[in-house]
């Protein structure tokens, strides 16, 4: 007697941001009792962001060709006619609905039980009220939304609850948090309030933020507060003034500059991410000059490089475009500088005492985010000291 083969679970595919991480994780638990089932939960931030959604919807058909495959996200508002004529593809859900189990067609769960990591991604808000010429996201996201500290501190505690180690604050514009809200609560009386209410957290990290938007109780808690992490992630674009105007962002080289340096003054340990475009219409090569160069004066050492593609209908589209080949040459060269400041930081690091939070993986992140190899057998979640004795291709040892 042959014996029926178990029905596949659902499978969520995550493409993108932090922010799609965290919402995967929430579409997972819903559809936790459900069969056959594959999500592509997409992102649309870049042309190549797109290809790769498409490339993942092919290849999730491939992988599963009898299951039923939905397509959510930011790309299946932004591409929506392209994605539901792929023959790959069975459905198409609404990204501001798909944490809603009405669009599943799924009971309704009071708090569905998410899986355990060890570091917890909190969505506080979503959405974006600004207008930068480059981007397309607030199309597929929508206007700028905050959860109430009461619902955040919900999110933290049941996260606690299931083991995790370390909350990580998400969104699409983090920092304009509160804003919405009655009396316009700021992002760092949140931070200060998960802190009150949960003293056995001890790791609390930010995800990207708008430097010229963090407010004063924000700057004090990333100087002065140990549960902090030393590790500032800013949605910086471009290190040249002319274009963060064509741009239309909200901040300058120099305020960038010199929110670094006052807080380096409190937290030498601080570690720089940052998001930068390269070859954005008009850029001169005087203009990538000064993204370089701003790569080295912040010392950031988590990049995020991006090549400029345009995206339809933003303003950023219609103005005068960089050459293609010039473009990845630009991101090439951006990527390389940022590899040197990386590399000078990780072996500073080297002999220094660490607390590292284990992953699955064998590895474990410091306070700074710097990736470090542990011990054999070491159990995910766990908070260690470690002192790497060396630098081997990207990791410490």
């Amino acid at each position: 007697m042959k014996v029926a083969p178990a029905p596949s679970k659902a499978e969520v595919i995550s493409l993108g941001c932090r922010l799609n991480i965290s919402e995967s994780e929430q579409i997972r638990a819903l559809l936790a009792d459900e069969n056959n089932v594959v999500v592509i939960n997409s992102c649309a931030v870049t042309s190549e962001a797109v290809r790769q959604t498409r490339q993942a919807i092919r290849r999730a058909r491939r992988n599963r060709p009898d299951a039923r495959l939905i397509v959510t996200g930011c790309a299946a508002d932004i591409e929506r006619e392209q994605l539901s004529a792929m023959q790959e593809v069975d459905g198409l859900i609404a990204n501001t609905q798909k944490l809603d189990s009405r669009a599943w067609n799924v009971p309704a769960s009071s708090r569905p039980v998410l899986a355990q990591h060890t570091r917890a991604f909190v969505t506080v808000q979503n959405g974006c009220d600004h207008a930068c010429t480059f981007c397309i996201i607030p199309k597929g996201r929508g206007s700028s939304r905050s959860l109430t500290i009461s619902e955040v501190l919900s999110d933290v505690e049941h996260h606690l609850s299931q083991g995790a180690a370390e909350v990580v604050l998400t969104g699409v514009d983090v920092t304009s948090w509160g804003h919405d809200l009655p009396g316009q609560p700021s992002l760092g009386q949140l931070v200060h309030a998960i802190l009150e209410r949960f003293p056995e957290l001890s790791r609390l990290r930010m995800s990207s933020l708008d430097g010229v938007e963090i407010d004063t109780d924000l700057f004090d808690l990333f100087a002065g507060e140990e549960r902090v992490m030393p590790h500032l992630h800013l949605s910086l674009q471009s290190g040249d003034d002319l274009i963060l105007k064509r741009m239309k962002r909200r901040h300058s080289r120099k305020d960038a500059v010199d929110l670094v340096r006052r807080l380096r003054k409190y937290r030498p340990d601080l570690a720089i991410g940052a998001d930068i475009i390269a070859g954005f219409p008009t850029e001169t090569e005087d203009m990538h000059a000064q993204n370089k160069s701003i790569i080295t004066e912040l010392g950031i050492v988590h990049g995020h490089i991006f090549p400029y593609s345009p995206r339809p209908d933003t303003p950023a589209a219609r103005m005068p475009q960089v050459d293609r080949a010039i473009i990845k040459q630009r991101a090439a060269e951006l990527r390389a500088e940022t590899q040197k400041c990386r590399d000078r930081w990780l072996i500073n690091l080297i002999g220094t005492e660490q607390q590292v939070l284990a992953e699955k993986d064998g590895t474990g992140y410091a306070p700074s985010f710097a990736r470090i190899q542990l011990p054999e057998g070491t159990p995910a979640g766990r908070i260690l000291n470690v002192k790497p004795k060396k630098l081997e291709k990207g990791l410490l040892k």
